[in-house]
């Protein structure tokens, strides 16, 4: 089964009144999917099937006329795609974990 590496980012507007609450049901759809990387930034390793799944879901909760969700492929996976300069703390579960 193919995976995909893609980049998930968004803006809520949190200045109405609802915006907390969307803000939050975001981020916790884009959790269930991959890790956050920076505070609007989330890395995910998806099937097809799921990234369909998640991005339905995510535009289900954001309010198109003030919000801003952009889902990015990253064409050849991560390592290809990706230059990190200081922290980075993303985990590969695709690799063994030691505990």
């Amino acid at each position: 089964m193919e995976r995909l590496d893609i980049l998930v980012t968004y803006d809520v507007n949190v200045t109405s009144e609802d915006g907390q609450a969307r803000l939050a049901r975001v981020a916790k759809i884009c959790k269930n999917y991959g890790q956050r990387v920076q505070m609007s930034v989330f890395e995910c390793r998806v099937t097809r099937a799921q990234l369909e799944e998640m991005e339905a879901k995510l535009l289900k909760v954001i309010d198109p006329d003030t919000d801003s969700l952009r889902i990015y492929t990253l064409m050849g996976g991560r390592d290809r795609c990706l230059r990190v300069h200081g922290q980075d703390r993303y985990c590969d579960f695709d690799e063994p974990l030691i505990i």
